[in-house]
């Protein structure tokens, strides 16, 4: 008699973003409710994202809001609007991450000065809070404003120190790439293609040792 092997494996299904914090999350912790927001959305999971999020900001955490207005994002159409009203509860309500993305708003399309003058505050403040995480992305966006000539004077040494700053705070030489990438493929409404700022600044990634910026320059001058 032949005993076959069952496919255990097989009929195990894959589990779930953000499993850790689904058992605290259904009990209404709004942490857990918020962590498991953040993992569906970076698996592509919007309705779950959005779901847990709702929930989440509805408890009162500010960053939640922050979140769904990122989540709005991800869509088209008057989704921008959405967004806005999402970032400034997040914003009023004391998140940093909420100003980073309300400033991102503000700068969309052909922002008018008052706009300008309202996201490079929201910016800077967000930049100057260095036990929020959200220092590191606030001063990314500084730094691809002087490096673009977006609502500032273009100034690379300007532009340098910022992302030097939030180089500091991830990796060396990681906000440098980050903001090749940007032109090297645009930001809707904010940002054009730009091969030449794109070189500039992967060269300079390259320079701080970030290896993914040397990727993209064959050589790099001394």
């Amino acid at each position: 008699m032949t005993i076959s092997t069952p496919a255990v494996f097989a009929a195990l299904d894959p589990i779930p973003p953000g499993s850790q914090y689904r058992d605290m999350a259904e009990k209404g912790d709004k942490y857990a409710q918020y962590f498991l927001a953040d993992t569906w959305f970076s698996a592509g999971d919007m309705k779950q994202a959005q779901r847990w999020a709702e929930k989440a900001a509805a408890a009162g955490l500010p960053d939640a809001w922050a979140l769904l207005a990122n989540i709005s994002l991800q869509h088209s159409g008057k989704a921008l609007l959405q967004a806005k009203r999402y970032a400034e509860k997040a914003a009023l309500a004391g998140s940093e991450a909420g100003k980073v993305i309300l400033a991102r708003i503000l700068l969309h399309r052909s922002a008018e000065q008052k706009a300008c003058a309202r996201a490079l505050s929201l910016l800077e403040q967000a930049a100057g809070n260095m036990h929020d995480d959200a220092a590191v992305d606030a001063q990314m966006w500084l730094g691809l404003l002087y490096a673009g000539g977006i609502c500032v004077k273009e100034d690379h040494a300007t532009a340098a120190y910022w992302l030097k700053r939030s180089s500091a705070l991830s990796r060396t030489g990681y906000a440098e790439y980050w903001t090749g990438m940007l032109f090297a493929q645009g930001e809707s409404g904010i940002v054009k293609k730009d091969p030449a700022r794109a070189s500039y600044w992967f060269a300079s990634s390259c320079r701080e040792g970030f290896d993914s910026g040397c990727e993209k320059v064959p050589a790099i001058r001394p």
